[in-house]
C-alpha cells in the first residue's frame, strides 16, 4: 500500500485531526475532549479496554479531588466519570479516609470493570474511533514535525498521520520512538516503584475500618517486619458491589520500560498478594473469611519517563504555589513518594487552602511543534511527578491537552501546540467545568 521502505508492509492509513496514543484515564479524557471539541481522533490502547491503571492496574480509587479545607480543584471531564459511574452503580461517595500511614485523603472509590464501560460510552459517543488490541511500533518524523504513528495490530501495520500527536501512553513509548528528550533522576533519586493491585474479601468492613490509625500503623508494621508485607502499609479500596476492597499494599522496584524487569515483577507482584492476603486472615480484624479474589491485569506503574518540555515543573513551584499564566489544571495531591526498597514512604502535605497549578507548556516536548504529552508523562521533576502522577489531575490534565489539540488541529493551526490561545483555551476549559486553581 505505501511506496516508502519501512522494513514491513502497511496495511491501512488513516487520517485524523488528533491521533492519541495510550487510553488510560488521561488518554481517553484527552480524546473525548477533542473529539468534543470538533475534532476527528483516533485513540490507540494495547488492551482491549481502556482505562489504563484505573483500570487494568486496578487502583480502584479517584484520590484527591479537594484542598485539605474541602476546596474542590478537580472538575470537568474527571467529574463526569464519577457521575456516569454512579449512574451504573459503581462508585461510592466521595468522602475522606485514613491512610495506613496516618494521613487524611479524600477519595471516590469504584468498580475497575464498571469504569471500562464509562470510559467505552463517553469515547463513542463523542465520536472517537477507537484502535485497540493496537501497540505504537515506530514514528514518522521530519524536522519538527511528527507524520505518522505506526502502530502494530491484528489487521497488520497500520499508518495513522494526524495534524496532532497526544502521547498518554504511561511509558510515553510514542514519544521515546520519535526520538524525544526526556528528564533524568538526580543523585540519590530512584523510579518510584510499581505495585500489584489485588482483590480480597468478604471483609467485615464495620470492624476492618473501626481500626484506629495505632492499630492499623501497628499492623502494617508488623507484616512488614515479619516479610508478609512489602511495605509497611494496609491501603484497601472498597468494591462498590460487593464486600471486597483493592489491596495497594505491594512495592516492587523496577524500571518497566525494561520488558524482562516487567515480567518478573507481574510474577514477583503476584506472589507479594498471596502473602499479603494470608497476612489478612490470620491477623487482620474483620479480614478472618476472606480470600485472594483477582489480580490486577498489570502492575500498577508510578513512574518511567518524564518528557523535557518546554517547562520543568518542580516541587517548589508546587509548594508556593506559582501561578501560571497558562495553567490548564490544578491539583492539591501531596508530594508522595515511595521509595524503590523499604517499607516507609516520603509524604509531604500541604494543608489548608494550598492547591498548585499545572502550565501547559509542561505538557509541550521540547523539539517537536506538534506533539503534547499527558499523564505521568508530564514535564517535571521527580518529586513533582510525585504529586501530580494520580488519575484526577491526569485526567484534568488529559482534557486540557485535548482541547488544545483540537485547536492546534484547525487549518490555520497546522498543528503547532505552541500557537494555541491561552485565554481561549482557558475560557474553554472553565466552560467545560474545569478548575484550574
Amino acid at each position: 500500500m505505501d511506496g516508502k521502505s519501512y522494513g514491513y508492509r502497511i496495511a491501512a492509513a488513516i487520517d485524523a485531526d488528533v491521533v492519541v496514543c495510550g487510553g488510560g484515564v488521561a488518554g481517553a479524557m484527552a480524546a473525548v475532549a477533542a473529539a468534543r471539541a470538533g475534532a476527528s481522533v483516533v485513540l490507540v490502547e494495547r488492551y482491549g479496554f481502556l482505562g489504563g491503571n484505573a483500570t487494568a492496574g486496578a487502583v480502584a480509587q479517584f484520590n484527591s479531588w479537594q484542598t485539605a479545607n474541602g476546596r474542590r480543584v478537580i472538575g470537568g471531564l474527571a467529574d463526569e466519570v464519577v457521575m456516569r459511574l454512579e449512574r451504573y452503580g459503581g462508585a461510592g461517595e466521595h468522602a475522606s479516609f485514613v491512610m495506613s500511614t496516618g494521613h487524611t485523603m479524600d477519595r471516590v472509590e469504584y468498580a475497575p470493570e464498571v469504569l471500562k464501560l464509562v470510559l467505552d460510552d463517553m469515547v463513542q459517543e463523542a465520536g472517537v474511533r477507537p484502535l485497540l488490541h493496537a501497540s505504537v511500533l515506530d514514528v514518522r518524523v521530519t524536522g519538527r514535525h511528527i507524520d505518522a504513528v505506526h502502530v502494530l495490530t491484528k489487521s497488520g501495520v497500520v499508518e495513522l498521520r494526524a495534524q496532532v500527536l497526544i502521547d498518554a501512553s504511561g511509558d510515553i513509548d510514542a514519544l521515546k520512538r520519535a526520538g524525544a528528550a526526556f528528564l533524568e533522576l538526580d543523585d540519590g533519586e530512584a523510579l518510584q516503584p510499581a505495585t500489584m493491585m489485588f482483590r480480597f474479601g468478604p471483609i467485615d468492613f464495620a470492624r476492618f475500618e473501626a481500626l484506629s490509625k495505632t492499630e492499623i500503623a501497628a499492623l502494617a508494621r508488623r507484616g512488614y517486619e515479619q516479610g508478609q508485607l512489602a511495605r509497611a502499609a494496609l491501603h484497601a479500596s472498597r468494591d462498590p458491589f460487593s464486600t471486597d476492597a483493592w489491596f495497594n499494599i505491594g512495592r516492587l522496584g523496577i524500571d518497566a520500560t525494561d520488558a524482562m524487569a516487567l515480567g518478573a515483577a507481574e510474577i514477583e507482584g503476584r506472589r507479594q498478594a498471596w502473602k499479603a492476603a494470608q497476612y489478612l486472615r490470620r491477623c487482620v480484624p474483620g479480614c478472618e473469611a476472606g480470600q485472594l479474589r483477582a489480580f490486577g491485569t498489570q502492575v500498577g506503574v508510578r513512574e518511567t519517563r518524564r518528557i523535557l518540555g518546554d517547562h520543568v515543573l518542580t516541587s517548589e513551584e508546587l509548594l508556593r504555589p506559582e501561578q501560571f499564566p497558562d495553567a490548564i489544571a490544578a491539583g492539591a495531591y501531596p508530594i508522595d513518594i515511595h521509595p524503590a526498597a523499604g517499607g516507609e514512604l516520603r509524604y509531604e502535605g500541604l494543608g489548608g487552602d494550598h492547591a498548585y497549578q499545572i502550565p501547559y507548556r509542561s505538557l509541550i516536548p521540547v523539539g517537536f511543534d506538534n506533539a503534547l504529552a499527558v499523564g505521568r508523562g508530564v514535564s517535571a521533576t521527580h518529586s513533582a511527578h510525585a504529586a501530580i502522577r494520580v488519575m484526577t489531575i491526569s485526567m484534568a490534565v488529559g482534557q486540557a491537552a485535548g482541547a488544545a489539540a483540537a485547536m492546534a488541529a484547525q487549518p490555520k493551526q497546522a498543528g503547532r501546540v505552541r500557537a494555541v490561545s491561552m485565554p481561549a483555551l482557558r475560557e474553554h476549559l472553565l466552560w467545560d467545568g474545569a478548575k484550574l486553581a
